[in-house]
């Protein structure tokens, strides 16, 4: 086999893709009206606030994905002051500081 000659051979054009903006804290990002998401900060902006196994049952998730979602999603992507503080009689409970 042969190369093909330069006149014969396709030429290939390169099309750069532009990139995506990043998406920061400071953009304004806000969840679906019905998604989890959505549940999970309204659960955490109740005034009892809601403990892991709480936000567990009521999403039916397991308690990693709910340590995952708060420390993802709400405080790196939403930016949203979420604090923690230990109960005697419920445990550690999690509330979003206004």
């Amino acid at each position: 086999m042969s190369k093909a000659s330069p006149s014969t051979r396709a030429k290939h054009t390169t099309k750069r893709a532009t990139p995506k903006p990043k998406v920061t804290a400071t953009t304004e990002r806000k969840p679906r009206a019905e998604s989890k998401q959505s549940q999970l900060i309204t659960m955490l902006r109740q005034p009892n606030g809601a403990t892991i196994a709480e936000i567990a049952k009521a999403l039916s998730w397991l308690p990693h994905t709910v340590r995952g979602a708060i420390a993802g999603a709400l405080k790196k992507k939403l930016g949203l002051n979420v604090q923690s503080e230990k109960v005697d009689d419920r445990g550690r409970v999690y509330r979003i500081a206004e």
